[in-house]
């Protein structure tokens, strides 16, 4: 179950907005609003049956009450971007007395009943301390079913006056996490589907799927998170990114700092469209929370030159005009030792994974970007459609995304694979390679090392989802791969059997997870190659 808060200082504009329906041509609206819980004295006057304005009004009415009565205002701070300090400053307070929250299944989860939401919804506001189980004055609440959604989610939003029937104000300090923690509970008790805690995906839109249905193509969103990260992941710096998403046919737009042109703070970026067609932009971060600016500039260089250089490369993207160099590292083709470095460094990565804490969420979520990154690359040089190497990338990049990255420690310090996405990328040719294999093995033994990881937290849903993307599509994948040359010389059984199949090792104890089922034990770890040379990536000439 999905929570989002917001808040206003309109109960009558809300209220008129949960009653509208289709004919009354507003967006979003829906076609039977209807009350399935709220405070006593609003239910001892409203029955179950379709809201209309005029209901709605006299609901709004009913709710602010207590904030006239007592002339009460509930404000919170407003900010604005300061462009000359490069930040957002306060700027002054703005009212905000109206508390409003969505609560929505997922669409696959399919409806439940109105004694079902009105449950739901009056454990929810109890436990979000808005009535007496607080052990003080209640707050006037009501609950509007608004049934499915365009996106096909069955959902509920409920509106909460914050001044109390005393005058009091309710506090929403943490509001936002303590929602978050409340739903979890929720599905609990009421045998929903338990979303993660730790990490969490954006949707997509039902028109943009039936689109691509439409068009007979991948969607939009999808083919450009992958090639996002894939260039990302590729580059050193943010010059580089800018240049090797453009020349992977992206069009990028620059979001700048407010009243300049050389401060960019976001991105979008869109698909190149066909002769006569519009392009459809995409946000950084509407493709995945871990492909926001701020987040992929932490994982490249940064100096006042770079960030120049940067600037320079974003105002070529934004005016559709060559790039500004054309000599970078993109065009560089690794020689054969860097392959061999970054095979052993991923060995060192995938061998010391078994011993990161379960709870180290950053250092798992960062494992996570570099194998999903090293797949998104190799997808992009090598399936001109999506296939195998595509899901899985798609299907690590969930446990790359973080749903409160800041709430986390920085990730601790482990050997790099972060080059390896490079690797693919400047491969000079399409054909399948020893050298390729080698770093599959490795690759798949960390997509074992992060199964293992959601499988003993607990999070049977993510580890079968991962099994199954690796099972049933990368191992067959792996099979038509040429013999590998493992790096370090391990055992001679393991080398025959991973020539057999790349991703075979990295599989065993991927047993698939079913109810009932006798949980798989963890395979004996293979004997790796200790290398002792340096912790992060291979040097190369950049």
């Amino acid at each position: 179950m999905i929570p989002n808060i917001t808040r206003g200082s309109r109960m009558g504009g809300l209220m008129v907005y949960l009653a509208s329906t289709d004919a009354d041509k507003t967006k979003n609206a829906h076609t039977d609003p209807h009350l399935v819980a709220g405070d006593a004295a609003l239910m001892a006057w409203y029955d179950n049956g379709t809201l209309d304005r005029e209901d709605a009004l006299a609901i709004a009415k009913h709710l602010d009450r207590p904030r006239k009565a007592y002339d009460v205002s509930v404000q919170i701070k407003n900010f604005e971007w300061d462009a000359a300090k490069k930040q957002r400053v306060h700027a002054g307070y703005k009212d905000a007395s109206v508390w409003h929250c969505s609560l929505s299944l997922r669409a696959e989860e399919g409806a439940l009943t109105d004694q079902q939401w009105a449950d739901i919804a009056n454990d929810f506001v109890d436990s979000m301390g808005f009535t007496e189980a607080s052990g003080k004055a209640r707050c006037r609440w009501a609950a509007v079913n608004h049934g499915t959604s365009e996106n096909g989610n069955h959902h509920i939003h409920l509106a909460v006056s914050l001044v109390r029937e005393d005058g009091t104000k309710a506090s929403t300090h943490g509001d936002y996490k303590r929602a978050q923690e409340t739903c979890r509970e929720l599905e609990v008790k009421y045998g929903l589907e338990q979303l993660s805690t730790i990490h969490a995906t954006r949707g997509y839109d039902q028109a943009e799927k039936a689109t691509a249905v439409r068009d007979e193509r991948e969607m939009h969103r999808s083919s450009l998170s992958r090639k996002v990260r894939a260039c990302a992941s590729s580059s050193a710096t943010e010059a580089e990114f800018v240049r090797r998403s453009r020349e992977a046919g992206m069009l990028l737009r620059p979001r700048y700092a407010k009243n300049t042109t050389d401060v960019v703070v976001g991105y979008s970026v869109a698909e190149r469209p066909a002769r006569g067609e519009r392009p459809i932009w995409f946000g950084g971060g509407t493709l995945a929370s871990d492909l926001k600016l701020g987040a992929l500039r932490e994982e490249w260089m940064d100096s006042p030159h770079l960030a120049t250089e940067a600037a320079a490369e974003w105002n070529a993207a934004a005016r559709n005009k060559r790039t500004v160099s054309r000599t970078g590292p993109e065009h560089a083709t690794p020689g054969p030792q860097v392959w061999v470095e970054y095979t052993r460094n991923a060995s060192d990565l995938a061998a010391q994974l078994r011993n990161i804490p379960m709870d180290d969420h950053a250092t798992w979520a960062k494992a996570a970007r570099e194998v999903s990154g090293a797949f998104a690359a190799w997808s992009h040089r090598l399936e001109p459609t999506p296939g195998p190497l595509a899901a899985t990338s798609a299907e690590l990049a969930r446990t790359a995304q973080l749903r409160n990255p800041r709430q986390y420690s920085k990730p601790v310090a482990l050997p790099s694979i972060a080059g390896t996405a490079m690797l693919f990328m400047a491969a000079s040719s399409k054909n399948k390679t020893a050298a390729q294999a080698a770093l599959m093995v490795q690759l798949a033994n960390m997509a074992f090392a992060l199964y293992e990881m959601h499988r003993q937290s607990g999070r049977s849903r993510e580890a079968e989802r991962l099994r199954a993307v690796v099972a049933d599509q990368l191992k067959p994948f792996a099979a038509t791969m040429p013999k590998p040359e493992l790096v370090g010389a391990p055992a001679q059984a393991a080398a025959t059997e991973a020539a057999r199949n790349p991703v075979e090792l990295g599989l065993r104890g991927m047993a698939p997870i079913r109810p009932g089922s006798a949980v798989p034990t963890t395979p004996e770890p293979a004997k790796t190659r200790t290398h002792t040379g340096r912790d992060a990536g291979p040097v190369i000439d950049r």
